[in-house]
């Protein structure tokens, strides 16, 4: 289960959302970022979750690394492991939006290559390495030995292959406004044929997400936040992701869930489109919990 960040949301709903879901059954708990956007800070949202459970996974769906400092990051990233008690994934991305960069006057420039970097030297700082000649180690240490894992939200083939060198596995964003199960079948085949080529001895995580919305009112409330989410690409590709955005009733969220257990799946992170927490019982119910 994804937290409603990207939606303004109240101390009480906060509360109830880390609570609930860590009452289970949900395995994780995801925190996404945006910057030009009212959504809450990611690190704040990700520090609250790590005080308030006990015992669901946390993750990052998905930082945008190169928008930030990653010494500064890897201290961060550290400090959340420490205060969860060693239940931090990390999933990083490079992430489409300009204005997200320009808004903390980052460079959009070499994405990727800068992404690879940034991840080694995150685990050199993870591992006691001092930022510059002289200087003290950035601390704390991440409790998980080596820091917490690496998972890469990536589509394409190079992407693929870079993200093979370092991440533990793919959180595919394909299928952010529906399951298809062919399409998600060769996207996993295409990253475990990456692993194998990289020469991976351990199979590769694979997870992907899905907007939903359950209740009443749910099918245009999907719509209207999918457009507004999408719309700092253009109306045109506003109204179409809206259009193809398809879980909006419990049918439809267990039959997608189906499916990405059947297609291989590891995880598969559910992101509300409400800051309602009874919508964690819709999805419950829904999906047989």
């Amino acid at each position: 289960m994804t937290l409603p960040t990207m939606l303004p949301h109240s101390r009480e709903e906060f509360l109830a959302w880390c609570r609930r879901v860590d009452e289970g059954p949900w395995s994780s708990l995801a925190v996404p970022e945006r910057i030009t956007y009212p959504s809450h800070s990611l690190l704040v949202e990700l520090s609250g979750a790590a005080a308030l459970t006990e015992r669901v996974r946390l993750w990052t769906t998905l930082i945008v690394l190169p928008a930030h400092d990653e010494v500064m990051m890897a201290k961060e990233m550290a400090s959340v492991d420490q205060l969860s008690g060693g239940r931090l994934t990390v999933g990083v991305g490079v992430g489409g939006r300009e204005e997200d960069y320009r808004a903390i006057s980052a460079d959009f420039g070499r994405r990727w290559s800068r992404m690879d970097e940034q991840v080694a030297r995150m685990r050199r700082t993870w591992a006691g390495e001092e930022p510059f000649p002289g200087s003290d180690p950035v601390g704390p240490s991440p409790l998980q030995p080596g820091g917490p894992p690496f998972v890469a939200g990536v589509v394409g083939p190079k992407a693929m292959a870079r993200a093979a060198r370092w991440a533990m596995g793919v959180n595919d964003p394909s299928s952010i406004t529906a399951v298809n199960p062919e399409a998600l079948a060769a996207q996993r085949a295409r990253v475990f044929q990456a692993w194998a080529e990289a020469g991976r001895d351990r199979e590769p995580h694979f997870s992907t997400s899905v907007w939903f919305a359950l209740g009443s009112g749910a099918e245009d409330r999907l719509s209207e936040y999918v457009y507004r989410y999408m719309r700092v690409y253009g109306e045109g590709v506003a109204r179409q992701a809206a259009g193809h955005a398809a879980i909006n009733s419990a049918e439809a969220l267990r039959h997608a869930a189906e499916a990405a257990g059947q297609v291989g799946c590891d995880e598969f992170f559910l992101v509300p489109t409400t800051t309602d927490p009874t919508e964690l019982d819709r999805a419950r119910e829904a999906l047989g919990f």
